[in-house]
């Protein structure tokens, strides 16, 4: 959002959690420093003949506790700033879970709407190229996130598998099934979301059925939930995002 910092942001909510946690002053310090942030030109020869020079970042937050994991994301407003915090709050997401990886983010600054299949297929193959040396099964994962998907790791796959000169199925997550994608990465998101909305309506002793609830999004999820619903019961969420013409 204009004006704000999410970096900042993340930095306060640390700072409020150190304190009531009480976490060691070395650590706390240390998390308050990503590991590292790789600052890309990622240049495009556009359908036009003309070179696009666009401005990528892939950020290591903490990998403390295994190889960084995170996602990929394509924004016409997009930042250091965004990414950094993002990355740091996977660090803290894969912790809370106990999952045994740390905290990565990246992206690119480019507004997908305005490229053609062509133009989207060069942009996220030159970025792999320039963050190469950062990604692997064991140092660094991308998973899809705002305005990319299954095909957008798959081409990340691929220029990564090229570059080795061996197949990485394990260099990156959110891919087609036929490729070696996980069945029920697809919606798992979503039923997160679902989760946690239960979880809200017990704490707040309020029946779920007959409930209704609103939900704006604008990142990956692409669902919530339809009714029936295995997962919601007779809950109804009716998911509002941007559309793909505006979001893409």
């Amino acid at each position: 959002m204009p004006g704000s910092d999410p970096w900042a942001a993340v930095l306060e909510r640390l700072d409020d959690a150190a304190k009531l946690t009480g976490v060691d002053p070395d650590i706390h310090r240390m998390l308050r420093v990503p590991n590292r942030i790789l600052e890309v030109a990622v240049p495009v020869r556009m359908d036009d003949g003309s070179v696009e020079v666009f401005t990528g970042w892939r950020v290591h937050h903490d990998t403390t506790r295994g190889p960084a994991k995170g996602g990929l994301r394509f924004h016409p407003e997009l930042n250091v700033h965004d990414v950094t915090a993002l990355a740091a709050t996977m660090t803290f997401k894969t912790a809370v879970a106990n999952l045994p990886f740390g905290g990565s983010k990246g992206g690119v600054r480019c507004d997908p709407s305005r490229l053609s299949l062509g133009e989207l297929e060069r942009l996220t193959r030159r970025f792999t190229w320039e963050i190469a040396p950062l990604l692997g099964p064991e140092r660094d994962i991308p998973a899809p996130d705002v305005n990319t998907d299954g095909r957008v790791m798959a081409w990340l796959m691929d220029t990564l598998s090229m570059i080795r000169g061996e197949s990485m199925p394990g260099s990156v997550t959110g891919k087609p099934l036929s490729i070696g994608g996980t069945r029920g990465h697809s919606g798992a998101t979503s039923t997160g979301v679902v989760v946690c909305a239960r979880a809200a309506f017990a704490a707040l002793d309020m029946p779920m059925a007959g409930a209704r609830a609103v939900i704006w999004q604008r990142g990956w999820t692409r669902w919530v939930v339809s009714t029936p619903n295995p997962y919601a019961g007779s809950m109804f969420l009716r998911h509002t995002r941007q559309s793909r013409s505006e979001s893409r």
